[in-house]
Order: C-alpha cells, then structure tokens, then sequence
C-alpha cells in the first residue's frame, strides 16, 4: 500500500531538474546600521568549510562496496561535523533541548497511560516506520525493473539515511543510557542504564522521509513522508516509549543525515529539489516578514518598560499595551520606531523623549534591523550578573497570611542575614523560532518554624492542619524565566517556565505578576496589535493572550470527589492555572481590558478538556467545585490636554464573577503616573492605593484564598502569583523617581500594608526605600537598594519589629554575539 502510494506520487509530482546551487546573500535597499556588518557568503562550498562534500560531487549509487564506501564517509562527516558546522546552525536545537530535558518527566506524565492506547500508540508507530522503509525499499527494486536512474537513486539513497540514523542512534543510546519513561520512576536520568535517548524510529524515519522529499518534491510525496514521519514522532511519546526530547533529538538527527546524504549523493541530472545550507533562508528571495519573525519575552524587571512609559505617557508611542506584559523584543523595536517618526515630526520641541527614544535604538539596534529586512538569525549571552542582599531582622516571607519583606521577585528566597544570587541569561532566534534560558544559583539562610500556636492560627484561617513553616538554608540552582517559542503572523507560541504580568500598575497586576516564581506554562499571545473581527470597528485594534500551566508547592487541596482534605503535602498531580487576556486601544490615549484566571485540576479531578470547559460555565459548589477563578478588568487614561504629564489607571479583581465592574465585592488598585512634574521636568511621581473588601458572604480573606478546594490558594511554591496585598489587605505603593539620564536614576519609595483584624489576628507593614540604577560603563550597570521596614503582626509577635534590607546588585551585558553575517 505504502509503495503503491509513493509510486503514484512520485508519478504525479512536480520534479525539478535543477542543480542544487550555492545560495547568495540577498541585496537590500534598507540601510544596514554601523553596528552590523554585511559578509557575502562564499560563491562556493568546499569540504574543508562544512564538511561535507560539494553538491553532486559523489553520486555513484549503486549497491555492495560503493554503498559501503558511502556509508564510511557518512559516519566520518557526521561524527566530526560539530567541528566544522557554522555554531548558529545548532543553536535553535540547544534552545530547544534546554527547555525539553527538565520538562521531560512532566510532559510525559500528562500521557494517558490506558493500556489500549498506549497499545494503539505503539502499533500506529511501528507501522509508519514500516511504511517508509518499505517506500524506500520497494522504491529501488522498483526503479531497478523498470530501468528508472532517478527512483533506484530515491530508494538507495533513503536506505543509505535508514542505515545511519540506525548506527548513530545506538551509538548515542549506548553512551546516554537514559531509561525509557515506563522505567526508573519516569524520571529520564541519563547514565542510568536504558535506551531512550535518542529515538531510533523517529530517525530512520525522518531521515528517509527527507530524502524522499527532495528527490520528488511534489506536494503529495512530501504530505505522505512527512505525515508518517510526525506521526512516528508524535506515536513514540504517547506509546510511553520515549521522552519528547528523545523524539525531537532522533527526528533532527534524522533529517540532518537525510540531508548530508541527499546533498553528498544525489544525481542532480536525475531531478529532485535543490537542499541549501542548513540556515539558508527562502526569504533570501524576498522580503522578509517581520510576523513570522521569533523573537524572545523582554524581561519583566527591565529598564526597558519604564522608559517606554515615559515615551507612551509624553505622547510619542500611542499603541503600547501596558497591561500585558511581558513584550517580545521585536514589538518594542516596532514602538520605538513610531517614537522615532514622531520625535522627527516635532522637531527641537521633542527634549527629553529624544535621550529616552536613543537609550532604547542602542539597546534594539538588531531589531530594528531586522524589521528593515535583515536575517533573524542569532545567539546572545544578554546578562551576567550578581546580587546580595543582607536583612539585619526578620523579614516577612509569608505573603499568602501575613507579608512579604521582598515583593515581585519572581519568587525568589530569601531570610535574615546574607543572601545572595548569580546568574546569567542568553536568547537565540532562528527565523521564526527563538529560545531564552536564564539560570542562577541562590543562597538564602534558614529560618525557624514559628511556634505552635501560629501554625495552628493559620490552620484555622485555611481549614487545614498546622503544620512546621521552617525553612532550610537554600543553595540550589534554579531557572527562571526559559522557554522555546514559535511566531507565525504576529502570534507567538512558547512552552516553558514563564512569567506574566496582566494589569497597569506597577505595584503588582491583581490577576498575574512576577511576584511568584515562573510557571511551566504553554502560552499563546499576539506581540502586536492586530484586528479583532467586528469589535475592532468600535474599540480600536486589540492585543490577547492565553496560558495554560501547571502550578508547584501545593500543601493541601481539599478532594470535592473523596470528602478529604489531602496534605500536608502529597497533592499529586499539583492543580492547573489557565488564563485568558484581551486588551483595546479605541483611542490613541485610552487603554482597556478585561481577563480570567482559573484554578483546576488536581487530586480527584483529572486534566481533561471537560474539565478544563467547566472552569468556564460551571457554578457548581461542595465535591464537583471546579475550581478557583479570578476575573479583572482595568483601563488606563491619558488626560486630554495635559496628557504630557497625567495619566490615570486602575487594575479591578473579582472572585468567582465574571466582571469585576458593578461587584460589591471587587479588589481595587487605582493609581496616577506622571512622567514629569511642572517645573522639575526630571522628576515623575507614581502613586497606587489597594483595597481588598470584606463581605459578610465569604471569610475574611477570600480573594487569593482556595476557598472550597485549592486550600494552599492562588499561589506557586509558596508565593502570591497576584498582588502582594494578599489577603484582607489595603495599603499602597508610591514612587518619587530623579532620571540624570535614561539608564542613571535614583527613586524614593514608600509602601504600606493593613490586614484586617478579623484575618488570623490583622496587622501591619510600612516600609520606606531608597533605590539606585547607574550605567556606569556601556556594558556593565550598577545597582544599589536599601529599605528600612516596620511590622507588626500580633500573632506572630505582640511588639512592633523592624529591619533594615540592603542590597548592592553588579550586571554585565557582555553582547557576546554569534550571528550570521
């Protein structure tokens, strides 16, 4: 069936009788900036600069010693090929294994483990398998009887490819002796004794699959090998024999063989389709489109999104979307442009826009040209840097009961005494794909358990167990924000451990933020504007997101199915989180939007698209509760008139309703920002309020608490993933900042925190700051903080405490590029 089908296709498709010809660097009449050099490629490829021979330069094809001949130089040129490939050509295949290999265990445990499917699974693949082996080889008996060169070249050449990709995927199963997934516990630990990595069928089946594909490039060759090909990949993770990043690493190996193979081998008078250099872009041949570019998440804590506030609130960048953050690198370079055409417009009047619009172009120079037609195409170390940080008293780190001394920082630790983190991070984009790592060590000292009588306090507040809140001395490695991304026409796709920040204010957004550390997450969101059908006509171009991941250091959770309190510990598996984001832009000084978050999942209550649904429509309480959801709607305004110097916003939250707007029951943060105040044109005040209401229907404390089922609450590993009012709570946050340039500041800070009495006993946090950002080479910047706080929190201690935080932080910006010329 299979040879009868590859037959009729090859039959049927379109073949091209072309040479495969060296690819050229394509003409541009965008000006190239000084920073970025423009290197013609080499008219012609030799084997001593990628190691493999010249297109066509070996195509004796015939079977017995010149088939073993080709099989020798084949495992010769892969085994010594990192030496002599281009590094950006691994560059996307790093990024991608970077995000796999942790994530390996989850993703293989949200599989289905049915015996029938996994039965059902195995069987699709090892027929698929068989199927393009026997396309191969029935190609060649075929093209052998009937005296066709080019077809007896298809199913030589692809066996060629079967016999490698069989060789190299035993070597490296061999060396990695990574168990399968059904094997020591699912964990995927290399050197344990196994044979996962990598996939042996996915590379005997893309490497076939490739060459078949270029030796008859009609559509219908092309649907039928690649089709079996995926479907092997895919079958092979839900059959529970391999991991994902064993079946990513065995498909690439199997195309990268499929395509030294063609290359080295094939006729070119026979026909069949050209195959270029590994990173050779089609859109050499025209212009390149900045939509289906990739291109990595801005961090949240950058300088990059105050300065654009200053810009959006001066009036110079009027399409910005302030209430989701973060930005893909390549968005702000299209904002910073239409800063530009307007700082030209006005000329002379543009004053202090114009030293903010040039600190950005430094930092988007590639960006921008990229957006003028340059290849995306590079690897970046972005940061190196250290912090440390010494608390003289005990802090608060109890966010989700009491307080937290540290606030949006992505969850990290920390207690009395020194603390310290160092890390690095560093981006990769490869046409539509880009990749972020960032990774550091952390230290943070231990801390005591509070006494019996506060634990069971807390007990109370949750309808839980007391349990010991004691913390051990932290040195771990962790990552934060590191993802793999897809782009197609201005809609991203990532996968990984990410951060989101849903609300205008800069004290924290009430439905999402920073303040808990990242979450394993698959998120799809549009990086710029774009029209929303028939809505758009009224409220102006719009920006949207979704998010769905799984939430870590879950205590308890009440199970609706079994009437029992699960925990302390042992939630297993740990509740999911979805949301939902849409923003308008129906003016050029009006920004507004509404979003849903929702807990779901968890112990009783299995991940599946029915209950994933319910989290939308139902209301059902007690055992068959769906789960915790949050709504919000917010907005922000630029002032008419005095728009220069006065914007308003406010960020609303509502439990289990599905807009906070008209609710008696909603959480408010209003807040005004003005970028520079009469008569001190260097200074801008920022100023927010925080109200959590109390309501005669729920407890005290019921908008981040889990209320019938996620007991541990709107939390991960710990930390409030919304604001750090927490719970009962009102307060504010205020900013007064002094800018000598754009990356040289110094701001005062002040924050209060009330709970209310009726909340495990009530309190009280007031803490005044003083911060410090210097740039004090081009690529190295300074930062100093200092705050003294105050609480007082009854249960915790009668008399008021104090402590004085100081922190110094040295970053680096090494702009170690690797990029192709």
């Amino acid at each position: 069936m299979s040879l009868i089908l590859f037959v009729n296709a090859a039959a049927f498709g379109q073949v091209s009788a072309l040479p495969d010809a060296p690819s050229t660097v394509a003409s541009s009449s965008q000006p190239v900036p000084d920073n970025i050099q423009i290197v013609p490629k080499s008219p012609t490829i030799r084997e001593s600069d990628f190691g493999y021979l010249e297109p066509g330069a070996d195509p004796e094809n015939r079977l017995l010693t010149p088939f073993l001949k080709h099989i020798v130089s084949d495992q010769q040129q892969f085994w010594t090929s990192p030496f002599r490939e281009k590094p950006l050509d691994f560059a996307p295949l790093i990024g991608t294994l970077g995000v796999l290999i942790p994530a390996d265990p989850w993703l293989s445990r949200q599989v289905p483990d049915k015996p029938s499917q996994l039965s059902r699974s195995l069987s699709i693949s090892n027929y698929s398998a068989y199927s393009l082996l026997g396309a191969g080889g029935g190609a060649f008996l075929l093209g052998e009887i009937r005296h066709d060169d080019h077809m007896s070249e298809a199913g030589l050449l692809s066996t060629e490819a079967a016999v490698n990709s069989t060789m190299v995927a035993y070597i490296l199963k061999t060396i990695t002796q990574r168990p399968r997934p059904y094997q020591d516990n699912g964990n995927g630990t290399f050197f344990h004794g196994g044979s996962s990595f990598p996939s042996e069928h996915s590379a005997i089946a893309w490497s076939i699959a490739s060459v078949l594909a270029h030796e008859y490039p009609g559509p219908l060759t092309q649907l039928f090998a690649y089709g079996l090909a995926s479907t092997v990949t895919l079958t092979r993770v839900t059959a529970k024999q391999h991991f994902p990043s064993d079946v990513v690493i065995g498909s690439a190996l199997g195309w990268y063989l499929g395509r030294q193979i063609y290359r080295a081998h094939h006729n070119p008078e026979l026909g069949g389709a050209p195959w270029g250099d590994l990173t050779e872009d089609k859109a050499d041949k025209g212009p390149r489109n900045p939509n289906n570019m990739g291109s990595p998440y801005v961090p949240l804590e950058s300088w990059v999104y105050p300065t654009f506030s200053q810009l959006a609130a001066l009036g110079y960048v009027k399409s910005a979307y302030f209430d989701m953050r973060p930005w893909t690198r390549l968005e702000c370079a299209r904002m910073l442009a239409e800063a530009g055409e307007k700082i030209e417009a006005r000329g002379g009047d543009a004053g202090k826009a114009r030293a903010l619009y040039e600190s950005l172009a430094t930092e988007f120079a590639q960006e921008s040209a990229r957006l003028d037609g340059a290849r995306n195409l590079g690897l970046e170390v972005e940061s190196v840097y250290a912090r440390t940080t010494g608390i003289s008293g005990r802090p608060l780190e109890d966010g989700y009961h009491f307080g937290q001394t540290l606030i949006n920082d992505y969850g990290r630790p920390y207690g009395e005494g020194f603390n310290l983190i160092t890390g690095a991070s560093a981006y990769a984009t490869a046409g539509p794909l880009a990749f972020y790592v960032r990774g550091e060590y952390q230290q943070a000292p231990g801390m005591p358990s509070d006494p019996l009588p506060v634990l069971q306090a807390i007990a109370n507040a949750d309808s839980t167990l007391p349990v010991s809140n004691a913390q051990a001395a932290i040195n771990r490695f962790a990552l934060l924000d590191s993802y793999a991304s897809f782009t197609f026409h201005s809609t991203q796709f990532s996968f990984g451990k990410q951060s989101v920040w849903l609300g205008p204010g800069e004290s924290g957004g009430l439905l999402f933020s920073n303040n808990a550390e990242p979450v394993l997450m698959f998120k799809m969101s549009s990086v710029s504007p774009y029209e929303f059908p028939l809505l758009s006509h009224l409220l102006g171009l719009a920006q949207s997101e979704f998010f769905i991941g799984q939430l870590q250091g879950h205590e308890f959770e009440f199970n609706g199915p079994a009437n029992t309190l699960v925990g302390p510990g042992g939630v297993n598996p740990q509740p999911f989180v979805q949301g939902i984001k849409i923003n308008f832009h129906p003016t050029s000084n009006l920004e507004f939007g509404a979003g849903f978050t929702a807990q779901f999942a968890g112990p009783g209550l299995p991940l599946t698209f029915h209950n994933y649904l319910r989290t939308f429509f139902s209301h059902t309480s007690g055992n068959n509760d769906p789960g915790k959801r949050i709504a919000s709607a917010d907005f922000m305004y630029r002032v008419p008139g005095i728009r220069d110097w006065l914007t308003i916003y406010a960020d609303t939250l509502a439990v289990d309703e599905y807009s906070p707007i008209g609710s008696s029951r909603a959480t408010v943060n209003p807040g005004i920002y003005m970028p520079r105040i009469p008569k001190i044109p260097k200074l801008e005040l920022r100023a927010e309020g925080l109200h959590e209401p109390l309501t005669n229907e729920f407890a005290p404390g019921f908008v981040y608490y889990g209320l019938r089922r996620y007991r541990s609450g709107y939390t991960n590993d710990g930390n409030l993933m919304g604001s750090w009012i927490g719970r009962a709570g009102r307060g504010g946050q205020g900013w007064l900042t002094y800018s000598f340039s754009p990356r040289n500041k110094m701001q005062a800070g002040y924050r209060l925190q009330e709970v209310s009495s009726e909340f495990i006993g009530g309190g009280r946090l007031a803490d005044y700051s003083l911060r410090g950002d210097f740039l004090a080479t081009h690529n190295l910047a300074l930062s100093g903080y200092f705050q003294y706080e105050q609480w007082r929190f009854p249960v915790i201690a009668p008399d008021r405490q104090s402590n004085v935080t100081a922190s110094v932080q040295l970053t680096f910006y090494p702009r170690w590029q690797a990029k192709r010329q």
